[in-house]
C-alpha cells in the first residue's frame, strides 16, 4: 500500500495558499491527514477542502509535530521563525517565499531543472521566485544541450504577484477609465513605499525596492536564483522586470547566446519541444504564440517567438510565459514534494 503524508498548509487563505490547496486535490496528493495553519488573527475560522471543513490552526511550532510535510506560503517573516522550528520536529518545508532562497545550506529547486539537488535538504527547500522558475525551465534543456554563455530577460508580470489586494486594486481603477491618473493608488509599485502608482492602463518598471546597483530586488532575484539553480556561477543574466495590467500570468522576453557554433532555430525548438514541462507553441504565420491570458489556469511553461538574433549568430530570442500562481508558485511546491516521494527522500 502507497504511503501516505500529514501535510500542513501554512498561509491556505491567501492566493498561493489556494492554488496549492487545488493543487492537492487535482493531482490526488497521498495525504493521510492535513492541518492548516494561519496567523492567530485568522485561527479558528474554517476552510473548506475536499467538501470537509477543517478549523484554521494557530501556526505555532507545536502545531508541526508529527507533520511530514510542511508548505509555506505566508510570507517571509512568517518562514524565517517557523520553518526552522516545523523542519527540527522532522517536517519537511517547501517554502514559496524569498526567505531561505539564496542560502547556500538550502536547495532552490525546479523539478524539471535541478531535482537532484532534493537530496541535499536538511529540513528546508526553498521554491524560487516565480519569473525565475518560467525561465530556468526553458533555459536549462537549451544549456544541457548548446552551452549557455548570456541571458538578458525583460519580464510583463501579472498584478496577482503582488496579491489579492494587486488584483482588486486593478479592478477598481480598470473602473475609472479617463481617469486612471487620479485613481486611488495605494499598493504597486511596492506597498511599504511612499508613492503609488495606478496600474490600469499603465505599465510599471519596478518589481520590489532598489538596490544600490540600480536593479531592482526582483531583477535581482532573477539574476541570482537563476546562476544558483543552474549551478552556472559565471553565467552573464541581466534582468529587468515591468509590472502590467495583467491579472494572471507573467511574460518575458528572453535573449540568449549560446555557447555551441551554427545552432539554428529548429534545433532550439527541437531542444524545448522534447523538454518536460515546457509547451512549444510558436507559428508565427497563423499568429500563434503564448499569451497570460491563455496560460491562466496551465501547469506547462509556455514558449514561442523563437528566432535568431540578425547580429550575433550564437544569439537567440524567445517569449516565455506561464501561470505566475500555478508553475510560479503553487505547483512547483507540489511537484518538489512529489519529486521527494518518488525519489525516495521523504
Amino acid at each position: 500500500m502507497a504511503k501516505s503524508y500529514t501535510v500542513a498548509v501554512v498561509g491556505a487563505t491567501g492566493a498561493v495558499g489556494e492554488k496549492m490547496m487545488e493543487q492537492l486535490v487535482k493531482r490526488n496528493f497521498p495525504i493521510q491527514h492535513i492541518k492548516f495553519l494561519a496567523s492567530k488573527r485568522s485561527a479558528g475560522k474554517n476552510i473548506e477542502f475536499k467538501g470537509k471543513s477543517y478549523t484554521i490552526e494557530e501556526a505555532t511550532p507545536e502545531a508541526f509535530e508529527g507533520v511530514d510535510i510542511a508548505l509555506f506560503s505566508a510570507g517571509g517573516s512568517v518562514s524565517k521563525v517557523l520553518a526552522p522550528e516545523a523542519a527540527k520536529r522532522g517536517a519537511v518545508v517547501i517554502d514559496n517565499t524569498s526567505a531561505f532562497r539564496m542560502d547556500k545550506d538550502i536547495p532552490l529547486v525546479v523539478p524539471e531543472v535541478n531535482r537532484q539537488d532534493l537530496k541535499l535538504h536538511n529540513g528546508i527547500i526553498a521554491n524560487p521566485n516565480c519569473s525565475t522558475i518560467q525561465m530556468v525551465c526553458a533555459l536549462q534543456p537549451i544549456k544541457e544541450a548548446f552551452g549557455l554563455n548570456n541571458v538578458i530577460v525583460s519580464t510583463y508580470q501579472a498584478v496577482s504577484g503582488a496579491g489579492a489586494v494587486a488584483i482588486n486594486e486593478l479592478e477598481a481603477q480598470s473602473a475609472t477609465f479617463g481617469e486612471t491618473k487620479n485613481a486611488v493608488a495605494q499598493v504597486l509599485p511596492v506597498k511599504s513605499a511612499e508613492t503609488h502608482y495606478p496600474i490600469a492602463f499603465n505599465a510599471i518598471p519596478q518589481i520590489d525596492t532598489f538596490d544600490d546597483n540600480g536593479f531592482t530586488l526582483e531583477e535581482m532575484k532573477m539574476i541570482n536564483e537563476t546562476k544558483k539553480i543552474m549551478h552556472a556561477p559565471d553565467l552573464s543574466v541581466a534582468a529587468t522586470c515591468v509590472r502590467l495590467p495583467v491579472v494572471s500570468g507573467h511574460s518575458e522576453s528572453v535573449f540568449i547566446e549560446v555557447d555551441k557554433e551554427g545552432v539554428s532555430v529548429a534545433d532550439i525548438r527541437s531542444i524545448l519541444e522534447a523538454a518536460k514541462g515546457i509547451e512549444v507553441l510558436d507559428n508565427p504565420a497563423k499568429q500563434q504564440y503564448p499569451m497570460p491570458l491563455f496560460a491562466e489556469g496551465q501547469d506547462a511553461v509556455f514558449v514561442g517567438r523563437i528566432r535568431k538574433d540578425l547580429s550575433n549568430d550564437k544569439g537567440f530570442h524567445m517569449w516565455i510565459v506561464a501561470d505566475n500562481l500555478l508553475k510560479g508558485a503553487a505547483l512547483n511546491s507540489i511537484q518538489i514534494a512529489e519529486a521527494m516521494i518518488e525519489d525516495g527522500i521523504i
